[in-house]
């Protein structure tokens, strides 16, 4: 079987057999792959936790008929350690390469800038570098945007102008004025399209000085700014669904 060398990040994994398991990994060059790990489940495996999800790891691969097969696996970050002992990061995290295997399954098509996005994503998780919240949103809004589904965030959709948004419509692709506003969009302040212009653009200074405020903060606007988060929360866990027309159910879990 011809072989192949790519580094990926391990989005997730499926059992197979009694030893084996099937490995969804992104990859830098070759895109989305599915492969299988043979004897990954047995305690003197030679791949051990390389093929864990939210891992990164360097790869050697041979091309199958139907599914390739890893036939070696060496660690290049191994991020799953930072993730899986903290819930919040867990489940951000399940967001990010649920995300990715969404996107990948539309795209059908390598992207490293995709790849980097991902990695950059788990990584920071893994690091605690941000609020697992921000780096999730930060994520999805992104990597939608790079694969082509970006919101208009700095004039209304409608009119063109650059008047005070009040409304974010999903199926027309970004804020609305208050004078071309449809029925189906979304109330959102100044607040919130703030927020969401930072998540868009990995604004990390401004996302981390709205945490920290809101932390030290138990007043009325702290409570309005929390409130604000829970409405772009679901605006990006709907902006994503639309676009990818399915559903992320990792995102669910946030809001339970």
């Amino acid at each position: 079987m011809p072989l192949y060398k790519d580094e990926g990040l391990v989005l997730r994994t499926v059992k197979l057999g009694e030893a084996d398991r099937i490995i969804t990994i992104l990859t830098r060059d070759h895109g989305k792959i599915r492969a299988v790990a043979k004897g990954v489940r047995r305690l003197k495996s030679r791949f051990g936790a390389r093929l864990e999800p939210f891992m990164r790891a360097s790869l050697l691969i041979a091309t199958g008929r139907s599914l390739d097969v890893v036939s070696q696996a060496s660690t290049l970050g191994a991020y799953a350690d930072g993730i899986v002992c903290d819930y919040d990061a867990y489940l951000n995290a399940s967001v990010i390469v649920e995300t990715a295997d969404r996107i990948f399954s539309a795209l059908e098509e390598p992207s490293p800038q995709q790849y980097r996005l991902a990695v950059g994503a788990i990584s920071a998780l893994s690091r605690h570098l941000h609020s697992p919240r921000d780096i999730s949103e930060s994520y999805v809004l992104r990597a939608l945007a790079l694969a082509g589904w970006r919101p208009r965030l700095d004039a209304c959709v409608v009119c063109g102008e650059h008047r005070s948004p009040v409304a974010f419509s999903i199926p027309a692709g970004g804020v609305m004025c208050a004078m071309d506003r449809t029925p189906e969009a979304y109330r959102v302040g100044e607040r919130g399209v703030t927020r969401l212009r930072a998540l868009l653009a990995g604004d990390w200074n401004a996302l981390d000085a709205r945490t920290d405020s809101s932390a030290a903060s138990a007043d009325v606007n702290a409570v309005d700014a929390h409130d604000g988060d829970d409405q772009v929360a679901e605006l990006v866990e709907k902006w994503a669904e639309y676009y990818l027309e399915r559903p992320i159910r990792s995102a669910r879990l946030l809001h339970s």
